[in-house]
């Protein structure tokens, strides 16, 4: 049996998780944790604002707050509160999800033994949403987290590619589980009137989604509709695009929904799945849509086609992906499909990604040449 370490995770809203991917990493990590042999002490950083009850733990992980927001310009001094507070309860190792807080990691370094691990989180500073000096600080905050890191998880092929070749580091690809989507029980969406036959899409409404090539393409054309659901009244962005297409009737863009029964129920239902995103690595909608084994449509870039395998379909404007809706016959849907849900239950279940990551943060994770 490996020895019992103190382990802070730090970089996320907290538990239980609400919505985003580093959330659900972290709550099946804890899962994990509570049906394995393990011993280890897991301590994971909430922000207060999001949890107002604050209660001491979550299974058997023991929380932490931060009187502070995760995301925003806040997440730069809540990572870097936490960080300190992790090495001030002198813990074994600390997790860190996200770069926001990696300038304090020259301190941790110097003033404490712990060994971080630090996953980096794609190329956040290439996002839309960030501009000028916040681009630029996240791309020096990714630096110094591939310097002062013991070890860097990418969690994407092509990720690690990019670290190996601007930072000269080899980094350990883990990607994350999807199952869970599976998992739950269907609810119903009678709600929604939605037509027998259509494609879906569950994203944020942001142009690095690629969401206005997505709905332009499918007002083109009458083959299959749309359901589309995502944060529209987030931004100028999403407002002007539901604005323009809300009239259509093959188009259904819908509120964000949070209830995995009922996200269970449009994606099982679906006859294609619309992948936009042109940014990070690997993305948790993604490898989920994957595990229902329906034909997938993904934005044509390095992390989608390495996710997939190159066995998905993709697109990369509005022609391409017309094209690639009216042109999809029951064979290719059949195939595509299969090969979506082989790859998923090979490569994106919990079980797996949470064995990796506690082999990594026991220090028994593959040896890489030339890592630090």
């Amino acid at each position: 049996m490996p020895s019992t370490k103190s382990i802070a995770i730090l970089g996320t809203v907290g538990l239980p998780a609400q919505y985003g991917g580093f959330e659900t990493l972290v709550e099946n990590l804890v899962h994990y944790r509570e049906h394995s042999a393990a011993s280890d002490v897991l301590t994971v950083y909430c922000s207060s604002r999001s949890y107002p009850e604050r209660t001491p733990e979550y299974l058997t992980a023991r929380l932490k707050y931060i009187p502070l927001q995760a995301n925003g310009v806040q997440s730069i001094p809540y990572d870097f509160l936490s960080l300190v507070s992790a090495v001030w309860n002198r813990n074994d190792v600390i997790l860190l999800l996200g770069v926001s807080g990696a300038i304090a990691l020259p301190l941790v370094r110097l003033v404490s033994s712990a060994r971080v691990v630090t996953n980096i989180d794609g190329k956040e500073w290439r996002r839309e949403k960030w501009r000028g000096l916040a681009k630029k600080f996240l791309r020096f905050s990714e630096r110094i987290a591939v310097r002062y890191s013991h070890e860097v998880i990418s969690d994407n092929a092509a990720i690690a590619d990019y670290v190996k070749d601007t930072y000269g580091v080899n980094s350990h690809v883990i990607a994350y589980g999807g199952d869970h989507a599976v998992a739950v029980d269907a609810v119903p969406v009678d709600e929604y009137s939605l037509p027998d036959k259509y494609a879906f899409s569950v994203c944020r409404i942001e142009p690095e989604n690629n969401v206005h090539i997505i709905v332009e393409a499918f007002s083109a054309q009458e083959t299959i509709a749309l359901v589309l659901v995502g944060n529209w009244e987030n931004s100028d962005y999403g407002r002007d695009l539901r604005h323009r297409y809300q009239a259509f009737n093959n188009l259904y863009l819908l509120d964000p929904i949070y209830d995995l029964g009922k996200l269970k129920t449009l994606r099982s239902k679906a006859a294609v799945y619309l992948h936009g995103h042109s940014a990070g690595g690997t993305n948790p909608s993604l490898v989920e849509a994957m595990h229902f084994g329906v034909p997938i449509i993904a934005f044509d870039c390095d992390f989608n086609r390495s996710t997939t395998e190159d066995r998905a379909l993709y697109f990369s404007d509005v022609e391409s992906l017309r094209h690639q809706i009216i042109t999809l016959d029951d064979a290719v849907s059949e195939k595509v499909g299969k090969d979506m849900v082989e790859i998923a239950q090979r490569r994106y279940t919990w079980a797996k990604v949470a064995e990796q990551y506690f082999a990594l943060l026991h220090d028994r994770g593959e040896k890489l040449k030339g890592e630090k």
